[in-house]
């Protein structure tokens, strides 16, 4: 059976997605390297610097995240950080993981790296004894940071991290450890992306504490991906295409952790009506899924920009004066 025209735009939406978001951060990280070498003295050349490159600080985040609760204060030197992570976290919680399986640009690379692997032939499937273990390891990252910040952290040392010089060049460490890594983090990079050529995602599968975050938030969500047991034929084309290696022939509804609502299974199955899309029960288009996830991403950007919670109000000489400070500064 030929897939639908809505499975063959499903596709195609997802990869143009994926696509975009990762050229976009591809400019953004472009960008902020220009303002990185004028701040630190590196190029007399003024470049501003792109709010967008504070989504690779989850962990700032999740810092101002606790102080707006408790304060109700927004972050005014990573404002932007703070506003995607929210609109992450809604829609982990109403839209499976969409902000991985449509947005993030780090999954999109893995699963290019996967697809290139099964073409290879050289993709392999770890058994259950080691992937179980394996797929603990980010749920104990999640654990220990909101040990750390969320339980042990009270007002006082959120604002005195908020105000630290070390909050205020975390961007610039960032890139800092990426342009010139110590051997041991350089190595452990190229492992991860040899064995994103071996295994599928083994980054977003093992070792990712935001997409954990994201998971427990999805068991939650409303829409889920649902099988008729009567109509399938156990092929397992679904399973085979899975980024997350979800058992789906094993479940009637996959109220999975790991489900980055992608929506892959659904083109690739035989059976007509057999893998479905529903909303509290309730069959839905699958292109609802991509829609909203798109859409409301876009939305909190936009709102964010409109009520002055994008643009850091930390001016560009503020920042390049602890810029040229990026390799004596430490933590607090």
């Amino acid at each position: 059976m030929k897939p639908s025209r809505t499975s063959n735009t499903l596709t195609r939406l997802r990869l143009i997605s994926q696509s975009a978001f990762a050229v976009f951060c591809l400019i953004v990280g472009y960008q902020f390297y220009r303002f990185y070498l004028w701040a630190t003295g590196a190029s007399p050349d003024i470049a501003l610097r792109p709010p967008a490159v504070e989504a690779f600080l989850p962990l700032g985040a999740l810092v101002s995240l606790k102080r707006l609760v408790l304060s109700g204060e927004f972050d005014a030197i990573h404002p932007a950080g703070l506003a995607i992570f929210l609109a992450a976290l809604f829609l982990g919680l109403f839209l499976r993981k969409g902000f991985c399986g449509w947005i993030c640009p780090i999954g999109f690379a893995s699963n290019l790296a996967e697809k290139i692997g099964r073409k290879m032939r050289i993709l392999m499937i770890p058994p259950r004894w080691i992937d179980l273990p394996l797929l603990s390891l980010k749920y104990l990252l999640l654990g220990a940071f909101a040990w750390l910040i969320l339980w042990n952290m009270n007002l006082q040392e959120l604002t005195a991290f908020h105000l630290s010089p070390y909050n205020m060049i975390s961007d610039a460490k960032m890139l800092h450890f990426f342009l010139e890594p110590s051997r041991l983090a350089g190595g452990i990079m190229l492992a991860l992306v040899a064995l994103s050529f071996l295994m599928k995602n083994p980054w977003c599968r093992y070792l990712c504490p935001y997409g954990a975050l994201l998971g427990l938030l999805a068991i939650f969500s409303p829409l889920q991906v649902q099988r008729d047991r009567n109509l399938c034929i156990d092929c397992k084309r679904c399973e085979a295409v899975c980024p997350s290696s979800i058992k789906i022939t094993a479940r009637k509804t996959v109220r999975n952790s790991e489900c980055i609502g992608c929506l892959e299974c659904l083109p690739v199955c035989p059976q007509q009506e057999c893998l479905k899309l529903s909303l509290y029960g309730r069959t839905v288009s699958p292109l609802i899924l991509p829609t909203l996830v798109i859409g409301l991403f876009l939305l909190f950007w936009g709102a964010a920009r409109l009520t002055g919670h994008w643009q850091s109000r930390i001016p560009p000489e503020t920042f390049r004066h602890y810029y040229q400070q990026v390799q004596t500064i430490g933590h607090p």
